[in-house]
């Protein structure tokens, strides 16, 4: 392998400032460890034979300054129009109080999943508030904290249909999933491809003729559709009661302000996305998803779905409820893969709820009705007519001049959907009389419209039964913070009750919460990035377009792998997608018979979850004592299905914590076997620079860029997972309607599309993009070897007080290690959430708990962190160690004791129950001296779990 351990000298290079450690931080760990330098440290804890002698072609490395300049230019070829093309993405406004105190803040978007209850109650109050705003917009019972995008959404919840229908239906259910022709083609193509690889055909017609659909299960319905059509959805939902049909609506959120919601027309289930609460468009995203639904579905409801429950004092909390129906536990019978939803931006758009309020939202929807009601009377004036029977913000035009009238919207700076001789025009919050004027101006230049646009604004009336005329968002919430001073108290107060990467380190092993340096996140929130809709010609989104093929080629380099998909808009969707490539590779060789996924038992919970989704058959694979795959059970299966087996899918290095060694081998046995080899990239932070994946044999993988490349994790969202594939599986990737000529829905053509938009979330890949054209290549190898040595020193460090788990030959680890705390149950009663609960009295948020071997805590420290924080962390350990022995001593402590009563609050202190001491409990000897007070106590799962509370109750229930 090429020497490249002569690292950058220069001070100001970004690699320095990202990399944690310093020379002679690292120089002291090595000593530690017992090694002189790196090159002897790598020698031994990576296996020679998975060091790859061919390293990444990347370009030299950029300066902050130089990586600034750079982006400015390239987001130059962006061209900034106004966009009116609507399908489901509509410019939106969101409040710079919103923005300078959530957007911009690293304690909101660096904060992780919160599986930790007790350091997560602000990000938690704002996500159930998301629950409540989706279930009263909709007037459904319960919501779920958010989903990928609208598309999936859609999926996710015919899934969830028909797993009801088989747990409450006897007999055969009906075949078919019925879908609006005038739905979003995004949501048609994804519908597709995920319902044909589950064996469930699409049956595409229009809503007027749902009466003949009468071998459907359920169906997904548009509202308003997306030509702007509002109809009478209640007439429809009925007639899909009359079926036996479950109606799933596919609502515009801003819509259900004015109109009759999904709710009190009938439905079973609706979905949609919250971008046009406050979020920018970003080419296609990330927004927030959401799925609501009535009560009888709570237990099928795919995603997260925040609590409400009680604390060790009986006081309110916040919690992840039914996490039993999680891919985690689950795994192949799970009916969702969801992991990275999208808490973040669900925040962000429960934020502008909040900053509005009912009055404001009502006011912003009744404008852009008011704009378009204008519209429809100017253009009926000029003898164009008007398709559309009822609208709220879209209009579908036709007896146009589409080539003329499309030349001059275009130079007068706007974009519509053109569709044939039709044209679509969709108004969003962004739009004034000004644009109204322009756009009519390029249908007539001859016409004048001054009377119309000065005069007052005439509203075409809707019919009284299309209507809202319920009373919603009366919660204290929606009403208290009015103002901006109050409001950025109120968020302010949020994210000081949550422990996130702006705080303390976070060792979470396989989740890699690295740092999200400032300068690789200021471009994201450029208008040239945020302003661009992803249906828009590519000659406006060139700085885009250039942007994602460099940082395509960029892995392709770290990869090995020569053909990429950048779609998959999270991990758990990009395992879904890889699979389902393998799979659509055979069907085309007429290979069906080849659908089992062998996955061994240490894998990630979501890769048995994705494989069942993708319509493969999951076969378990032993492990060996030392953490590696059994090769010897692995040949035994593949003998056993040597005519069945597609693939394995492997995680490398291993959830275990090690590098296989024998990774060639079992590469090189699974070909023998003609089958492919997929990798789950979770750990690809232990990889890149030393090792190419293509080079160990993998055929396809998904990258988690939300860990390895540095996207925040924002609290559960957004994340990345595009996918690397091998030559022979490229015409299988996903590919998405608008990618092609025509922009819109062969209604009999499949593309294997697994998100809304063909990128993805491409406004966050910035951040991906920037990270590695700072780090370069000397910087990317340099963060792997400091991770792979953190953890080493952490492992050795604890080793004397804790047992240290799979370990290779030389006694060292890959990138996280596994701390063993099984034994302290049996002598003092301690239990690994006990110590994850210490933790926080220590101001750390605990590593992963309980995966993947239940009863321990798994290290990742990533090559971020300070040997200051590490050495912290791990006083902390010893320190807690010791407090064990304490209780090991003298058992009348086992349920009373420092552990089993953390987190200690500050309501502990003002009436302290204990018999240890205050000083000790609050304020314990590694502890750094700047206090974190959790809100609340330990949080008691099962109350929350039996008093199922996903939503404020609104103010009437409040009254005597």
């Amino acid at each position: 392998m090429n020497n490249l351990m002569r690292f950058p000298t220069n001070i100001d290079d970004f690699s320095n400032k990202h990399i944690g450690s310093s020379e002679k931080d690292i120089s002291e760990m090595l000593t530690f460890l017992n090694y002189s330098n790196l090159d002897d440290f790598i020698e031994h804890a990576i296996p020679p034979t998975i060091l790859s002698e061919e390293v990444p072609n990347l370009n030299k490395p950029l300066s902050e300054m130089e990586a600034m300049e750079h982006i400015r230019k390239l987001v130059k070829h962006n061209e900034i129009k106004k966009s009116y093309i609507g399908k489901g993405y509509h410019a939106s406004i969101m409040p710079e109080v919103v923005r300078r105190n959530i957007f911009e803040q690293p304690g909101w978007y660096t904060s992780y999943t919160p599986y930790q209850p007790e350091i997560s109650q602000g990000r938690l109050e704002m996500l159930f508030y998301f629950q409540t705003m989706i279930s009263e917009i909709t007037k459904l019972d319960i919501s779920n904290a958010s989903l990928l995008d609208e598309s999936t959404a859609a999926a996710e919840a015919a899934f969830m249909a028909r797993a009801y229908l088989e747990s409450n239906v006897k007999g055969d259910i009906k075949p078919h999933l019925f879908v609006d022709r005038d739905a979003h083609p995004q949501t048609i193509a994804v519908l597709r491809t995920r319902l044909k690889a589950r064996g469930i055909d699409l049956k595409i017609g229009f809503r007027y003729d749902i009466s003949e659909a009468k071998d459907c299960f359920a169906a997904v319905l548009q509202y308003p559709s997306t030509s702007g059509e509002v109809y009478d959805l209640k007439s429809v939902i009925d007639s899909c009661k009359s079926q036996e049909m479950i109606s799933i609506i596919a609502a515009d959120l801003m819509s259900l302000i004015m109109l009759k919601p999904p709710g009190d027309c009938g439905a079973d289930i609706s979905v949609g996305s919250t971008q046009r609460f406050g979020l920018p468009l970003g080419y296609g995203g990330p927004h927030a998803g959401f799925l609501s639904c009535l009560e009888e579905y709570k237990r099928l409801i795919p995603g997260r779905l925040v609590g409400q429950s009680i604390d060790k004092r009986g006081a309110p909390s916040y919690r992840l409820s039914l996490q039993s129906r999680e891919q985690h536990i689950r795994r192949e019978r799970a009916s969702s893969n969801i992991c990275t939803a999208q808490a973040f931006l669900a925040t962000l758009s429960t934020a502008y709820a909040i900053h509005h309020g009912k009055a404001g939202l009502e006011h912003i929807a009744n404008r852009i009705y008011s704009l378009a009601c204008t519209l429809a009377e100017g253009l009926n004036s000029i003898s164009c007519k008007v398709i559309n029977k009822y609208w709220f913000d879209t209009i579908s035009v036709e007896r146009v001049d589409t080539k003329v009238v499309l030349s001059r919207l275009n130079n007068a700076g706007y974009n519509v959907y053109c569709k044939g001789k039709i044209l679509t025009i969709a108004l969003d919050e962004t739009t004034t009389l000004e644009d109204i004027y322009a756009i009519l101006q390029c249908f007539s230049l001859s016409h004048s419209f001054d009377n119309l646009i000065k005069g007052e604004i005439k509203t075409k009336g809707l019919p009284e039964q299309l209507l809202r005329s319920d009373n919603y968002l009366t919660q204290e919430v929606f009403r208290k913070y009015s103002s901006e001073t109050e409001l950025m108290r109120y968020l302010k107060m949020l994210k000081d009750r949550d422990l996130s990467l702006d705080k303390c380190m976070i060792p979470l092993g396989s989740c890699t919460m690295k740092l999200n340096a400032a300068s690789i996140m200021t471009a994201i929130g450029w208008s040239g990035f945020t302003d661009i809709h992803p249906l828009v010609p590519s000659d406006q989104a060139q700085g885009y377009e250039k942007l994602i093929q460099s940082l395509q080629d960029s892995l392709c380099e770290i990869t090995g792998l020569p053909a990429f998909s950048m779609q998959p808009n999270s991990g758990a969707n990009g395992e879904y997608a890889g699979l389902l490539t393998i799979r659509n590779y055979y069907l085309s060789k007429g290979e069906a018979n080849r659908n089992i996924c062998m996955i061994p038992i240490s894998a990630h919970g979501t890769n048995p979850a994705s494989a069942s989704l993708a319509g493969m058959k999951v076969v378990p694979v032993k492990v060996s004592d030392d953490g590696t795959i059994d090769i010897f059970d692995y040949k035994q299966k593949l003998n056993q299905y040597k005519n069945e087996v597609a693939c394995i899918m492997i995680t490398y290095p291993s959830t275990y914590g090690i590098y296989n060694e024998d990774m060639h081998t079992l590469t090189k046995l699974t070909h023998e076997y003609g089958a492919q080899v997929y990798m789950d990239g979770a750990n690809l932070n232990a990889l890149v620079g030393l090792s190419r994946p293509s080079d160990l044999g993998v055929d396809v993988m998904h990258l988690n860029l939300h860990k390895t490349f540095s996207i925040p994790h924002g609290g559960g969202g957004p994340g990345m997972g595009p996918i690397a594939a091998a030559r022979h599986l490229e015409p299988f990737l996903p590919s998405h309607p608008w990618l092609h000529e025509d922009k819109d829905v062969a209604y009999d053509q499949p593309y294997n599309t697994v998100s809304g938009a063909p990128y993805g979330s491409p406004l966050i890949l910035i951040i991906s993009y920037m990270y590695i054209i700072m780090m370069g290549l000397r910087g990317l190898y340099k963060a792997t070897l400091v991770a792979v040595l953190h953890a080493n020193y952490i492992a050795k460090r604890l080793s004397p007080y804790y047992s240290i788990l799979y370990k290779g030959d030389y006694g060292l680890v890959a990138h996280e290690c596994i701390v063993d705390i099984r034994g302290f149950k049996q002598t003092s009663g301690i239990s690994v959430e006990d110590i994850a609960k210490r933790l926080i009295d220590y101001g750390f948020h605990a590593p992963t708990m309980s995966f993947p071997v239940a009863g321990t805590l798994m290290v990742e420290p990533t090559e971020s962190e300070s040997k200051y924080e590490i050495d912290r962390f791990c006083d902390a350990m010893i320190d807690i160690r010791q407090e064990i022995k304490e209780v090991e001593k003298d058992t009348s402590l086992k349920d009373n004791n420092l552990l089993s009563n953390a987190p200690h609050t500050i309501f502990d202190v003002v009436e302290w129950p204990y018999s240890y001491s205050i000083k000790d409990a609050i304020l314990p000897k590694a502890h750094k001296g700047d206090k974190y007070w959790p809100p609340v106590n330990r949080v008691d799962n099962t109350y929350g779990d039996r008093n199922l509370i996903c939503s404020c109750p609104p103010m009437d229930e409040y009254k005597s």
